[in-house]
């Protein structure tokens, strides 16, 4: 394993358990296995869709399908906002029957000044219309706009640790944080070049083993 995935790693484990474990019971949710093959839908925006790669072979989706073995729909369209994406989410779910939905959705909404209340409203039901669908659900953080931010040194929103804690879905953090905190895996302030992409997509590899999704 490449050390420099290491530090997003460990965080994944600590959070996943943490968003595990009931209090009353300890009775643990942890993910069911999902069989090679299966479907799995990515909803997202412009980092979701790709833009930035040198093709659509390199788009996270694409490569995350290579690694992983699962059939994955490309859901991401550039722009859109977790309306939109909450919008289009039944009609994906009735075509193609996901077993896993990855949510990677909001970052438009902060760059829009949007409302916080809701886009967590939003976010809060797509995760939820999954489930009802039959789909289990792997909420990935989005960077929250800043000056920081805007020098390069780019960190989650924590609205998503919130509602992973409150609707006890595990979340992918710091991955898009990371990529985009370094100039060597970003195409412009807000996108992954062809790098980021895999780099993200192994991340994500590591955390859907991690939390027994993947075989």
């Amino acid at each position: 394993m490449n050390n420099a995935h290491l530090p997003t790693r460990r965080r994944l484990l600590l959070a996943a358990i943490a968003a595990t474990l009931l209090p009353a019971c300890g009775r643990k949710t942890k993910g069911h296995s999902i069989p090679a093959g299966s479907v799995v839908l990515a909803l997202g925006d412009s980092l979701t869709q790709g833009v930035g790669t040198s093709s659509p072979a390199h788009a996270w989706p694409a490569v995350f399908e290579r690694l992983s073995g699962w059939r994955v729909v490309n859901g991401g369209v550039s722009g859109d906002t977790s309306d939109m994406a909450l919008a289009r989410l039944p009609a994906l779910l009735r075509e193609h029957r996901p077993q896993l939905v990855i949510v990677s959705i909001g970052g438009n909404d902060f760059l829009h000044q949007q409302s916080g209340t809701a886009t967590r409203d939003n976010i809060r039901a797509i995760v939820q219309q999954s489930q009802s669908a039959g789909a289990q659900v792997l909420l990935v953080a989005e960077p929250q706009p800043s000056i920081a931010a805007a020098l390069g040194r780019v960190s989650d929103h924590p609205m998503f640790a919130e509602l992973a804690g409150e609707l006890r879905v595990p979340l992918l953090e710091n991955a898009w944080s990371d990529i985009l905190s370094d100039e060597k895996l970003r195409s412009d302030r807000i996108h992954a070049n062809d790098a980021g992409y895999e780099q993200f997509a192994r991340v994500l590899l590591d955390a859907t083993r991690t939390l027994g999704l993947a075989p």
